[in-house]
């Protein structure tokens, strides 16, 4: 059984890690694989930032985050629509929304990467005017 309050406290670092550049992963994780990683991540916040596993998980969302903004501003500066705009204060994703929003997922769609998951639910979180 996946332990949602394990992962929410330790994803907590998620937060300040989005300001923190991080390398790109060789592969994008599934939103599957994702959950199945975090269910291991133990309760204990200290003891869960030491892991390997956590680290991967928090870089994994950075990465994705990263790439969506960057797929933004690539849109706007070459003078396209973009399939979202994300406001300059952020994509306001807590670990706690992340988690609901990855265990929200029928199963048929948790075999899309954790970016393409994120992009999804920013195109429906932040619309752009017409």
């Amino acid at each position: 059984m996946f332990r949602a309050p394990a992962l929410c406290a330790v994803l907590a670092g998620v937060v300040i890690a989005f300001a923190i550049p991080h390398p790109v992963m060789a592969a994008d994780m599934t939103v599957q694989q994702f959950l199945n990683l975090g269910a291991h991540v133990p309760r204990n916040r200290v003891a869960a930032m030491l892991r390997p596993e956590t680290r991967r998980l928090i870089g994994e969302v950075t990465d994705a985050v990263s790439t969506v903004k960057a797929e933004q501003a690539q849109a706007v500066s070459s003078g396209r629509r973009p399939a979202h705009c994300i406001p300059p204060s952020g994509t306001g994703i807590t670990p706690e929304s992340l988690v609901v929003r990855f265990e929200s997922l029928p199963q048929a769609q948790r075999s899309l990467t954790v970016t393409q998951a994120v992009r999804s639910w920013m195109v429906e979180r932040y619309p752009c005017p017409n």
